[in-house]
């Protein structure tokens, strides 16, 4: 890389969250006089050091726009580029770096895979989602509906938040075109079968968009394993900047997509009365890309790749308990999702208080969560809540922090009583 490191650099550090928590120059702040307990890693993670530094070392040293540019400066930013596409392919196992497409985040690389499926789709076909996705999983087949007379069909979930698979194996049918599943819920933190689901989708013939946008945070994700035809992420909830994201799509699955945009880069030859189209990746990129952005993500997931897995699902897992465990006996208390083997993010309504107003109490204490419907309305419905409170737990996070947050919450409920 441009920066000296190789692209294939991995060495498994020791995971210890205090010093992990110190690569991570924002954690050191106080919101309202106390130490920021910042909890809303399921909406976007914050950045490591070794990512602020590697964009600023772009953007200072080597800068230029990429592909094609035959100067030193294009030529190391597009060698930087490049093999932030390689690190993204390795982080999800894929075949090729040829599979992974630059988004500008996980919702455009849906959108991208809905808008090109959907051109060949016919009134009376058919979708499968599921009650527990993000709007991004939801809305763009919607317009499909709209458009193309689609019919949406939901999968339903059971009462602990897992999906009903007995439910969804009975949606399938010969007229099941697409199926879009999260790997894990924002809300519930249910962690779907997804290899499973994939299984059952191609025997009918249908295609299988995973949503891993929170998955590739916390469910380790191996493309080849789950034979999925796409699978999208995210970086900024990968410890990664905002605006890039990735899709992933096997090869075939890519070379049936038209193109999604047009300008350059995605072009081989333009004339007057014809145009012929590059092949996937660049087919769907068009324009000048988020250049920094990329780089950014290749950094934030070589950063991540240097831990072990395990230890950090481990430790994440014994915040989510220790949180169970303080808020033990509160009966003003409903936990929404208690799946078996679900990651660690706890979303819970109060009896008697607006999500909103219990947000903005636990901030005096400096505790960052979310509330709201999360960007799932119809998982918002079936559960029969107009709104909710989510903590998500991060490799960085510490069981001091659970402490606090615990305290804030059960303060912040006492104060409507």
């Amino acid at each position: 890389m441009a920066d000296g490191t190789p692209v294939n650099a991995k060495v498994t550090k020791a995971f210890d969250p205090y010093a992990v928590r110190s690569e991570f120059p924002i954690l050191s702040r106080q919101i309202n006089g106390r130490p920021l307990v910042y909890l809303d890693n399921a909406a976007s993670a914050q950045k490591p050091r070794a990512v602020i530094d590697r964009m600023v070392q772009a953007m200072e040293g080597s800068y230029a726009n990429v592909h094609r540019g035959l100067h030193t400066l294009s030529n190391e930013s597009t060698e930087a580029f490049e093999q932030a596409r390689e690190v993204v392919a390795r982080f999800l196992n894929a075949e090729t770096t040829e599979q992974i497409v630059w988004t500008k985040g996980g919702t455009e690389a849906i959108n991208l895979v809905a808008n090109g499926i959907g051109q060949s789709l016919s009134e009376g076909d058919e979708i499968i989602v599921t009650e527990m996705e993000h709007h991004s999983n939801i809305v763009p087949w919607h317009l499909l509906r709209e458009r193309k007379g689609v019919v949406l069909r939901w999968a339903p979930i059971l009462d602990d938040g897992s999906l009903d698979m007995e439910g969804f194996k009975g949606l399938l049918n010969a007229r099941t075109r697409v199926v879009a599943v999260t790997h894990m819920s924002n809300v519930l933190g249910t962690i779907n079968p997804v290899t499973e689901i994939t299984r059952l989708a191609h025997e009918v013939g249908a295609k299988v968009l995973i949503d891993g946008c929170q998955g590739a945070v916390h469910a380790a994700p191996d493309v080849q394993a789950i034979g999925c035809d796409f699978y999208v992420l995210t970086g900024h909830k990968l410890f990664g900047p905002t605006g890039i994201g990735a899709l992933y799509g096997k090869a075939e699955a890519l070379e049936a997509l038209p193109p999604y945009q047009g300008g350059g880069e995605m072009i081989e030859v333009v004339e007057k009365e014809r145009i012929t189209y590059a092949r996937p990746p660049h087919r769907f990129e068009a324009g000048t890309p988020p250049i920094v952005e990329a780089i950014g993500l290749g950094a934030a997931l070589q950063w991540l790749s240097g831990f072990d897995a395990s230890a950090i699902q481990a430790h994440e897992q014994a915040l989510y308990d220790r949180a169970l465990e303080r808020l033990q006996g509160q009966n003003w208390l409903r936990i929404l999702g208690t799946a078996k083997g679900k990651g660690a993010l706890l979303t819970f309504a109060v009896e008697g208080a607006h999500a909103h107003d219990i947000a903005q109490i636990m901030d005096r204490y400096g505790v960052a969560v979310r509330a709201g419907m999360h960007c799932a309305e119809p998982l918002a419905r079936r559960l029969g809540v107009s709104s909710s409170t989510r903590a998500s737990f991060a490799l960085y996070n510490t069981v001091e922090e659970v402490d606090a947050f615990a305290d804030a919450l059960i303060k912040a409920r006492n104060f409507f009583v």
